[in-house]
């Protein structure tokens, strides 16, 4: 009989692990190119980050997230099955590997980066939670809601947010929870409560598909720090790492100026820090596993990281949310990506 001592015990079991780790690769990257196309987890229903029109067209800015992976990875933006998720499916769908990317307006989270499976590859909208109520009501702030009523969706960093938020104000509240945002939102267009929160973004969208958007007003309070972004399965490094740089790569677009009405016209700068972004000079592609071309594709086809906040949620949408901390940092925002070199 072989006897371990500790060390050795210890080593094997650093070798299983590792073997284990090197089984779990899932291979992304193989299998979405021989499957010709991305499945990426979407939300059901949000304008300006993802909605359907009726012939089923997809728009918004998570949704562009997943064209610029499927421009980078698969040579055309237009290949992508998205899958709408609720927020109750949408870690379950990718855990289990029917998405191969989930861009759906979610926090990160410690919980969610660790114990879930799962790994945030960066943020593409900092975001906060806040409320929106009636007009008439009067209110101005948070602070103005002690005593009210006020609808949110259950199993959510909102609902817990919440509970701080009142708690740290020592007021008292009324939580009507639901399992659905669109049923917390149909029951404060109802009156059963006197406010409904979610991110500010959200409400922002939602304000919109109101009758009368004029009669509601976002209050100013930001209770909670909502980093969105999207993630992907733990255990398939390359394969975050390929969709981390596609959201670094639209941010250093943007930096440098290139945008999807000019990217043909920059191909031909003298700027090396262009070049290498856009494929001419050096071979950043190959570490990723794809062409030196990537980011070209993204841009040309999708746009940099304004373009897409623009048409989506900014000054050329409806929506028109002022950038904020998503400006870059440049401009005195919090998007920064290190360079292509």
């Amino acid at each position: 009989m072989i006897r371990l001592v500790p060390t050795a015990i210890a080593t094997a079991g650093a070798l299983i692990a590792m073997t284990a780790g090197a089984v779990a690769q899932s291979k992304t990257l193989d299998a979405v190119k021989q499957r010709g196309q991305l499945s990426c987890g979407v939300n059901v229903g949000l304008a300006g980050f993802s909605a359907a029109d009726d012939k089923g067209n997809w728009t918004g800015l998570d949704v562009d997230y997943c064209k610029a992976i499927a421009a980078a990875v698969l040579g055309d933006a237009k290949k992508v099955k998205y899958v709408p998720t609720t927020t109750k499916e949408r870690f379950t769908a990718l855990q289990s590997g029917e998405l191969d990317v989930l861009a759906r307006n979610t926090t990160w989270t410690i919980q969610r980066d660790s114990a879930q499976g799962l790994s945030f590859v960066g943020v593409n909208y900092y975001d906060g939670q806040g409320f929106i109520v009636k007009k008439a009501a009067g209110a101005k702030t948070g602070k103005d809601l002690g005593g009210a009523t006020v609808c949110v969706q259950t199993g959510t960093t909102t609902e817990l947010n919440l509970a701080d938020f009142f708690k740290a104000s020592k007021l008292q509240y009324k939580p009507l929870v639901f399992e659905k945002a669109d049923e917390a939102l149909r029951a404060y267009q109802a009156d059963r409560c006197d406010a409904y929160t979610t991110d500010v973004s959200g409400l922002y969208s939602v304000r919109l598909q109101m009758a009368k958007p004029d009669d509601h007003l976002v209050l100013p309070d930001v209770i909670s720090k909502e980093p969105l972004g999207p993630a992907v399965r733990q255990g398939d490094s390359q394969w975050f790492t390929i969709v981390r740089w596609v959201h670094f790569a639209l941010l250093n677009a943007e930096e440098l100026g290139v945008t999807q009405a000019n990217v043909d016209q920059m191909a031909a700068s003298t700027n090396a820090d262009i070049k290498r972004l856009l494929g001419k000079q050096d071979e950043f592609g190959k570490g990723l596993g794809l062409d030196n071309e990537w980011a070209y594709r993204i841009i040309k086809q999708v746009g940099n990281y304004g373009d897409i906040f623009d048409r989506n949620v900014g000054a050329g949408s409806r929506i028109k949310i002022d950038r904020g901390l998503n400006r870059l940092w440049t401009k005195g925002g919090l998007q920064y990506a290190p360079p292509i070199r």
